[in-house]
């Protein structure tokens, strides 16, 4: 998939201060990474992926049972796709220690303490109810050398929305030959909300560690969730989108929502719950 136009603009962020952070500055041509990718093998059915993510003991992590999880995943109606339990029942944190890439374990990084507290972004709408599926995936291999800042209205003007970091996650859980060095890749989909005043200027990401600096020559080639400057670019990040995302709630799942508290605490204040209608 090929789309998207990026805008003119006079200057680039320099790496500066932030060169500890940005692997690469923005080179002369930025017409993104180099080559023709390989094609992303397709994904799982939704029964199979359901009993991955038991046997990595996901399912506990987001308080479900096996049942459960089951009986919610059976009653998607979209055929094909990502099943991804609420971030608000379980945490990117926990859920990156699961993924495993060459053997190795994924891990936060150290500079990244407040990694669960990033949650979906304005455009971002995620369904109510423990589980939903995220519909057709695309990496973004051809925003790469795009920043954050450049690369979402891009995604949105194509009619799709960026994947958020918990969704990245389970994506690497079901497959995680999609992280591939040189060509891993952001989910702008979450950012940090601060209490006031703009979005915090980190962006959410999934790469490969080169074990280098705080990561540690143990973590060399582990998958990692860490982050950039929403400004900068990276020739080896991607913007991971998707198409939809589909609930697989019961009809009365908005009102029970505020319950069981499903909802991530920084998406409350940009998504209305449903209101019951009255007995008759």
């Amino acid at each position: 998939m090929a789309w998207g136009t990026r805008p003119r603009r006079a200057t680039v962020e320099p790496c500066g201060v932030a060169l500890r952070y940005t692997k690469t500055c923005p080179p002369p041509n930025p017409s993104g990474g180099a080559g023709v990718p390989p094609a992303l093998p397709s994904l799982p059915s939704l029964a199979e992926q359901v009993e991955r993510l038991i046997e990595l003991g996901a399912h506990q992590i987001g308080g479900l049972s096996a049942a459960q999880l089951r009986e919610e995943a059976g009653r998607a109606s979209a055929d094909r796709g990502l099943l991804v339990m609420h971030p608000g029942r379980a945490s990117a944190s926990r859920l990156t220690s699961l993924i495993e890439h060459g053997g190795k374990r994924g891990f936060v990084v150290a500079d990244m303490p407040d990694a669960d507290d990033f949650g979906p972004i304005g455009p971002v709408r995620l369904p109510v109810g423990p589980v939903y599926v995220t519909v057709d995936l695309d990496r973004g291999d051809h925003l790469a050398n795009w920043s954050p800042d450049e690369a979402l209205p891009a995604i949105i003007a194509a009619g799709r929305t960026p994947l958020t970091l918990g969704e990245g996650i389970h994506w690497l859980l079901q497959q995680p030959e999609v992280l591939q060095r040189n060509r891993c890749f952001m989910t702008i989909g979450s950012r940090l909300h601060r209490t006031s005043g703009p979005l915090d200027r980190r962006a959410p990401a999934l790469w490969i560690s080169n074990g280098t600096g705080r990561d540690g020559r143990e973590n060399r080639n582990a998958p990692k969730v860490g982050w950039c400057w929403a400004g900068n670019r990276h020739t080896w990040l991607g913007f991971a989108s998707a198409a939809t995302r589909v609930s697989t709630a019961r009809p009365c799942a908005p009102l029970a929502a505020r319950f069981w508290g499903v909802a991530h605490p920084a998406s409350r204040s940009s998504t209305t719950a449903a209101t019951p209608s009255p007995r008759r």
